[in-house]
């Protein structure tokens, strides 16, 4: 028995709402459970300089934890006067998975660089990122479409991503803290929405796991994503 009652193959509850930031060219509050991320897109009409002259955009992306996110105070990051190994992780996963799903060259020489701030953490952070991360992407990039700045659509396809596990022996999908703290194996998948792979992330946390354990928490990843872009379609 999972803590939250769920079956073993069973999402927790996802909501997206769109537009919740005025300023931004892209913006949406992904909710995953009690995993809530505020995510936005900024255009900019400039691109990192090695990419100078090469017709070819960039998406990056920045993500950070509000100090009350979780059950006790994080120190704000900036008042330590860096950035902790694991945001730098996150952020450059959250960047490397939306770029797999954008046509650069489409995009022209322009950066757009996605903040996910998480506002409130129960599990999941960088998948519930991800995901929304593409919505406010997507908004961002259909905004340019419509003042001709862009002629096709770089974007390829849908991405999103989520968490699979091994708890109390069983594999289950969409990990909370609960959970994912007490897994023997942890994986994060995420895919385009035709269910080709971007990136996986597994590790034996308490436990070693066998190749059926892993072809198992690929199944459920497929379900969960595919779950997850019906919800990035009813967002849009």
């Amino acid at each position: 028995m999972r803590p939250s009652g769920r079956k073993l193959d069973e999402m927790r509850l996802v909501s997206i709402e769109t537009g919740v930031m005025r300023h931004a060219e892209g913006s949406c509050l992904i909710k995953v459970g009690n995993t809530h991320v505020l995510c936005t897109a900024s255009v900019e009409d400039r691109t990192p300089p090695f990419l100078k002259n090469t017709g070819l955009g960039w998406v990056t992306a920045e993500y950070g934890m509000l100090p009350r996110a979780t059950n006790t105070r994080n120190r704000r990051e900036a008042a330590t006067g860096k950035q902790g190994g694991r945001t730098i992780e996150i952020q450059r996963l959250i960047g490397r998975a939306l770029r797999a799903g954008v046509d650069r060259s489409a995009l022209g020489e322009r950066q757009i660089v996605i903040d996910c701030d998480v506002i409130q953490a129960d599990g999941g952070t960088r998948c519930a990122s991800i995901t929304g991360a593409w919505v406010a992407l997507r908004l961002a990039v259909d905004k340019l479409m419509k003042a001709g700045q862009i002629v096709s659509d770089p974007m390829i396809g849908h991405v999103a991503a989520v968490s699979c596990g091994i708890y109390a022996g069983q594999p289950v999908l969409d990990l909370d803290y609960d959970e994912d703290s007490a897994a023997g194996v942890d994986g994060n998948f995420v895919m385009l929405g035709d269910g080709r792979l971007i990136e996986v992330q597994m590790s034996g946390e308490g436990a070693v796991f066998a190749r059926a354990q892993m072809d198992q928490l690929l199944t459920l990843a497929e379900k969960g994503v595919s779950a997850l872009v019906a919800a990035q379609k009813a967002a849009l």
